[in-house]
């Protein structure tokens, strides 16, 4: 059922069924002929005129299998289950042994989620077709919907065997490897593969991968360049073999790499941010600085853009330029966690605490319940003298930390603080329990309660 697009009169039949469609005129189509035209509209995801191209040719050729199979591969796109499989049940009692049959029936099986019967109505398309590497692969993504990553990868395997250029299931092999962490097993795959196919430089690049995966920066680099020599126009070979120069601190090598992905297509936000951090390393600042701005500006959703020049400015002490590009970067993205643990830590350091509290909060609203962000809520509220909640925040974070020391002094100094001295031994117990090095905390945060008779009392008491 593939568009003979080879054939010398296919765009003729093309053409000339666009021009029955103006003119309202019927002509005469062969079947094969209304077969192609079908293919080209469904390819083109022009269903429309593929639904006029199945009822004409059914018209012209109502005993044609194919074009009811067509008709069945509409109803599954447009959802008509029902109506596609008592077609399907009178194609299977006129062609029991047509491959095509099984196939969509497997099809509208998996769009009702049952994807082991899918596979096994696959596995009897199988039995009789002769061209068996397009039903291997449905049989891997069946298994993929399963998270049956092992059979998927074996599926996509078979599939490999019997066209070794099928790179869409190298890729598929290579996603269950990485699902299953078996980046040894892949490593070993990909090598037997290029001793047969030494040229393929899609299986290089992956090879590339997983030894940058296993964190083996010199075999990573030898895959990343034999992935160019076969293909000198290989944009995500450079950009892999730039990742790797920079692990191996060759900031200039790595630069390099990424200027030639620009040269090879248009600059993509990933090469300028990762220039930016190489000059950036090179001590270049000026130029740092260029490629971060030209980063955020190709692509102002990069999360990574607007945080690498937050921290640039950071790390120079700038944080009045840092703290108005993390608020561009929020303005654009008001639900990014990153974004307000950078807002907060930057009005700290400029001392403005209620706008620090407000990114803390922000950051615990939007489900970052680091130990960090309770804590430094927590000390900034102390600061502005929020007892209140600042109990109700330790509290909080309890649930997600029990047992742990730092909660529990804060909490024992904040009921010595407001004389709620029951509480506070409570609480002063069970940090004592649970590591009595953080005593320095009630010293540090809570010094006239460290210093007071009551808290020595209770504390010689436990101790």
């Amino acid at each position: 059922m593939e568009f003979s697009q080879d054939k010398p009169n296919y765009n003729i039949s093309l053409n000339k069924f666009e021009s029955m469609l103006k003119t309202n005129n019927v002509l005469f189509f062969d079947s094969e002929e209304f077969e192609n035209i079908i293919h080209h509209y469904l390819n083109q995801g022009k269903v429309a005129l593929a639904k006029k191209a199945i009822k004409l040719g059914l018209e012209q050729h109502p005993t044609s299998t194919n074009l009811k199979l067509f008709k069945v591969e509409v109803y599954v796109f447009e959802n008509k289950l029902k109506e596609a499989n008592i077609l399907l049940d009178g194609l299977y009692q006129l062609e029991p042994s047509n491959e095509e049959i099984y196939i969509q029936k497997a099809n509208i099986l998996s769009k009702e989620d049952k994807h082991e019967d899918a596979i096994k109505v696959l596995k009897i398309a199988l039995n009789i077709s002769e061209e068996t590497s397009e039903i291997h692969a449905l049989i891997g993504m069946e298994y993929l919907f399963l998270d049956n990553f092992e059979d998927a990868k074996q599926s996509f395997m078979r599939c490999l065997e019997e066209d070794p250029e099928d790179y869409s299931s190298l890729y598929n092999i290579m996603y269950c490897f990485d699902f299953l962490n078996q980046n040894e097993e892949a490593i070993l795959f990909l090598n037997k593969y290029l001793n047969e196919n030494p040229y393929c430089e899609v299986a290089w690049h992956q090879l590339g991968k997983q030894y940058f995966s296993i964190k083996d920066y010199k075999k990573a680099l030898s895959a990343f360049d034999f992935a160019i020599i076969s293909d000198d126009t290989f944009v995500g070979a450079y950009l892999e073999k730039g990742k790797v120069l920079e692990k191996l601190k060759r900031y200039k090598e790595a630069i390099e790499n990424y200027h030639l992905t620009m040269e090879l297509d248009d600059p993509t936000s990933f090469a300028l941010l990762r220039m930016g951090c190489c000059y950036e390393k090179l001590g270049q600042l000026d130029l740092a600085k260029q490629y971060y701005y030209k980063t955020v500006k190709e692509d102002p959703l990069l999360d990574k853009g607007w945080i690498a020049i937050t921290k640039f400015y950071t790390k120079q002490h700038n944080y009045q330029k840092a703290l108005y590009y993390i608020n561009k970067a929020i303005n654009i993205d008001a639900e990014n966690v990153i974004y307000w643990k950078l807002y907060a830590q930057i009005n700290h350091r400029l001392n403005f605490l209620e706008e620090a509290e407000r990114g803390h909060k922000r950051a615990l609203d939007l489900g970052n319940y680091e130990l960090t962000t309770w804590i430094s809520r927590t000390d900034i509220l102390l600061q502005l003298g929020e007892i209140d909640a600042a109990s109700y925040n330790l509290i909080q974070a309890a649930e997600f930390y029990p047992e742990n020391p730092e909660i529990e002094f804060r909490l024992a100094g904040i009921y010595f603080q407001i004389l709620e001295v029951e509480k506070a031994s409570y609480h002063l117990k069970n940090a004592l329990t649970y590591n009595k090095d953080y005593l320095f905390i009630v010293e540090e945060l809570f010094p006239l309660v460290y210093n007071s008779i009551t808290f020595q009392k209770a504390l010689k008491k436990l101790q």
